[in-house]
């Protein structure tokens, strides 16, 4: 791999850890990432590192969670997926890191052996991850996911190629189509794909997806692809080519049923259908390189994958997450979304987002004895013993926020109940 992709993206890692922003802010669990050996088929000879919360669900998911060239799994555990690790301690589920041991730490997303189901090198070490995770907390199969960033990322579309039949859905973070970097001769660097020059029609995409396990006619994983518009290390042109690989590969339109702005300066698109766990989700962030220095986007991931929930799935029937959705009401258009917030101590921090209208009334039903303690960008009323907060916009924007006090109920969350625009 080409010394300025590793210094690039040692760069990036910088950037990335101290962006990170955790998704609870609470006192440290007594969890941490143990290193796990003979854990099974490892032909590439990766590591494997685990992290196990205080309290695993009784059947729970399970993350595959892969780090950037040059990086490790402590690097990304404590770094850029340090929110997957606090909202493991809240949700209990699992999280694998592999870690690539040889030169340059960077994933095989390029070797014949590395692009086709069973073939070899690292996607057979990492299922062999997945297989010894499943088989000793008790992991619910269906809610088996993959995220990375950069050469992680990658390795997450070739994953879900690979093995379309184990991964529910993924997230992947400037990355590039699953057999983008194919190379010959032993090469691990294809400069052709790292600079956004292969361009292939969605459907050659989706075969060349497809061909990587050609048995496989079963249902298939949900992605969600993010990327910065100035990446000069996998050019952003590698964005639209995840897109129209992904969309083709779950057989839904190129065409966008939703287009929003979750935060200042993303613009997210979602194509098969607008629920929150739709079969392809891309959000894009202007004026960013490498390194998606943005606060907030693996609790998006999160909400996506389903990993707040006991939900998870695949694109034909997305289940509930964390940021539900209502239903449009008759005569308008009328989506509210809560993002998935922070503990501190024993509050509960969060925000909803309303789109499809600018006049709204959303309610949210608040589980006894919480209590609502501060609001802030909305007129707030409250009946039902102060379980049910109705919420209409005060000029300040589409966003408002709330604080609960947990009143020692920490494990319930509020809910939307309803969105009406006008």
């Amino acid at each position: 791999m080409k010394r300025i992709f590793i210094a690039a993206l040692a760069a990036a890692a910088i950037s990335l850890s101290a962006a990170a922003v955790l998704v609870s802010a609470g006192p440290a669990a007594a969890a941490s990432l143990v290193r796990v050996t003979n854990f099974g088929a490892n032909p590439s000879n990766l590591n494997m590192y685990i992290y196990v919360p205080d309290r695993v669900a009784a059947r729970p998911a399970l993350l595959v969670a892969m780090h950037y060239c040059g990086g490790s799994a402590s690097a990304v555990a404590n770094g850029y997926f340090k929110d997957y690790e606090t909202a493991a301690d809240q949700y209990g589920y699992v999280i694998v890191f592999p870690e690539a041991t040889r030169s340059g730490n960077c994933f095989d997303v390029y070797s014949s052996q590395a692009l086709r189901r069973g073939g070899g090198s690292d996607p057979v070490g990492i299922i062999s991850m997945v297989d010894y995770a499943k088989s000793r907390y008790n992991v619910d199969p269906s809610r088996v996911y993959a995220s990375g960033v950069s050469s992680g990322a990658m390795m997450t579309n070739v994953m879900l190629a690979d093995y379309p039949d184990v991964f529910a859905a993924g997230s992947a973070f400037m990355g590039v189509p699953a057999g983008c970097f194919a190379t010959t001769g032993g090469s691990t660097w294809n400069s052709q794909c790292a600079n956004g020059q292969v361009s292939k029609t969605a459907q050659q995409w989706g075969d060349l997806a497809r061909s990587m396990d050609p048995g496989y006619t079963g249902a298939r994983p949900r992605m969600q692809l993010w990327h910065g518009t100035v990446d000069a290390t996998l050019n952003y042109n590698n964005f639209g080519e995840e897109l129209k690989q992904w969309t083709n590969v779950s057989g839904v339109s190129q065409t966008a049923v939703q287009t929003d702005a979750p935060k200042s300066g993303w613009t997210r698109t979602r194509y098969g259908n607008n629920s929150l766990t739709p079969p392809v989700e891309g959000i894009s962030v202007a004026g960013v390189g490498h390194s998606l220095p943005q606060t907030g986007m693996i609790a998006y991931a999160i909400s996506f994958l389903g990993l707040n929930t006991g939900g998870g799935g695949g694109p034909t029937t997305p289940p509930p997450t964390g940021e539900p959705t209502t239903p449009p009401p008759a005569g308008g258009s009328c989506t509210a979304s809560i993002t998935p917030g922070t503990v501190w101590g024993d509050r509960y921090n969060t925000s909803v987002t309303v789109t499809g209208s600018t006049t709204w009334t959303v309610v949210v039903g608040i589980t006894a004895p919480q209590r609502v303690s501060t609001t802030w960008s909305g007129t707030f009323s409250w009946s039902g013993g102060g379980n049910t907060m109705t919420v209409k916009p005060n000029g300040s924007g589409n966003t408002f926020g709330f604080t609960t006090m947990t009143n020692g109920n920490s494990g319930a969350r509020p809910r939307i109940t309803s969105c009406t625009a006008g």
